[in-house]
């Protein structure tokens, strides 16, 4: 007769005690777990479910009034079906079978020969494929095996130097625990100002829910995004607490982060912060353009204290809405950021105008006299606007080099750097302009 299959009692509710959570921007996350035990004195085996499946048990500390750690394992064989039936090679188990006309049941013993990407069983005399071809088949286990548990459990051998109920802090590292930023901004052309809405988003991969955790986020390492829309760095500090050199962004109330959940709380909200669309363009040393190119859409604004967002920014995505003739807010780009001091300038290109456009001509290359090294070269710019409002366009040559001359333009330039000038073209609506301009280089 076969074996009295095992019950297994429903899950209980979370071992887990008073939980903090500190997450970093690398997948990495510290778990603090104060959970209250009671303890007989001297040495005895603990054993700590719901712990992170992911768990670097080589960081992890227990924390306690005069207690010792002996010995430590980690019991990361969680019970599934799969898992079952791996366990159970060499073993014996029992096949149910129902036929589908009659519903008759019939039930044979098997010994699981082998649990490769398929089961092979020997009943009897013969060697039996368990197929999965949709027909009513279940499997009957004698008892579970040792080691697999339905939650991850960390067990711990400790000493005690007196018995009685006490609270111990258990402190890891795991991955698996990730943040990110995005931000929703709601332009008001006309007005010159924006809305922010700043969003964290949570992602739970690692195994284990965490139960009305408190929760710090650390904006450190950043090494996926740069601060390119970062036009002038900022000098202010932002009123957050900070660990080194990184902002902590806690979470304003405890929270609960299932496993395999997406989870968003809010982090910043600003209304009516300055802001104002520019148009920007940048030509290659010595680029010709075949066709017109539409220049860049870009958004202006600054994250400082008294004209800008008041706060140190998180690396994230910036998407941008406007509202239409109707009211209704309408997706018009988005931006990547880096970590952004508090007082930075930003420029968030946001996608390409559709009535603006530049095409960069070389019109003349001629060599100088001397040694032939030098070289002069004459460009135009032509501008077009199909549009019914007048726009600036900030027009920038790069590739210039530190000994680079003007020596004609037909519009002042600024030299913002040794290889950059820049031009402010003022373009009339339903209009064009050119810019030219003459280098004398080196190469």
């Amino acid at each position: 007769m076969p074996g009295a299959a095992q019950t297994i009692p429903a899950p209980e509710a979370s071992a887990q005690g008073s939980v903090a959570i500190t997450i970093y921007n690398d997948d990495l996350a510290l778990v603090q777990d104060r959970r209250e035990l009671n303890l007989p004195a001297g040495r005895s085996r603990q054993e700590f479910p719901d712990v992170s499946a992911q768990i670097r048990a080589e960081t992890v500390t227990l924390a306690g009034n005069g207690l010792g750690i002996v010995e430590q394992n980690f019991d990361y064989d969680l019970l599934s079906p799969a898992a079952l039936m791996q366990k159970a090679v060499g073993e014996t188990i029992t096949i149910v079978r129902i036929n589908p006309a009659t519903g008759a049941e019939t039930r044979e013993r098997a010994r699981v020969l082998a649990a490769n990407g398929g089961v092979v069983l020997q009943i009897g005399d013969r060697i039996e494929v368990l197929r999965d071809d949709g027909l009513p088949v279940r499997v009957i286990f004698d008892k579970v095996p040792e080691g697999l548990r339905p939650r991850p459990t960390l067990s711990v051998t400790l000493t005690a130097p007196r018995g009685g109920r006490q609270p111990v802090t258990l402190t890891y590292l795991t991955p698996g625990l990730a943040w990110s930023a995005d931000y929703v901004a709601l332009f008001d052309e006309a007005a010159g100002r924006m809305d922010v809405q700043g969003w964290i988003t949570l992602n739970n991969q690692s195994g284990t829910a965490y139960r009305n955790a408190d929760v710090v986020l650390v904006a450190n390492a950043d090494g996926q995004r740069g601060n390119g829309p970062v036009r002038r760095a900022g000098v202010e500090t932002a009123g957050r607490e900070r660990i080194g050199d990184y902002y902590l962004y806690p979470l304003a109330e405890r929270t609960t982060i299932a496993q395999a959940q997406q989870k968003q709380v809010s982090f910043l909200d600003v209304s009516g912060s300055p802001a104002q669309r520019s148009y920007e363009y940048r030509v290659g040393w010595l680029s010709t353009a075949q066709q017109p190119v539409s220049v860049n859409s870009v958004l202006r604004f600054s994250t400082g204290r008294a004209e800008g967002l008041g706060d140190a920014l998180p690396a994230g995505t910036v998407r941008v809405y406007q509202r239409d003739s109707r009211g209704t807010p309408q997706f018009v780009g988005e931006s990547s950021i880096g970590h952004t001091p508090m007082g930075s300038e930003l420029g968030l290109t946001t996608g390409q105008a559709f009535d603006i456009k530049v095409q960069p001509t070389v019109e003349q290359r001629t060599r100088l006299g001397g040694d032939g090294s030098r070289w002069r070269t004459a460009m135009r710019y032509r501008l077009t606007n199909a549009g019914p409002r007048p726009v600036t366009v900030e027009l920038v040559q790069s590739g210039l080099w530190g000994d680079t001359r003007i020596t004609a333009e037909s519009q002042k330039s600024e030299r913002r750097s040794a290889d950059e000038a820049l031009w402010r073209v003022a373009v009339p609506a339903n209009a064009e302009v050119s810019v030219t301009a003459t280098f004398d280089t080196r190469f």
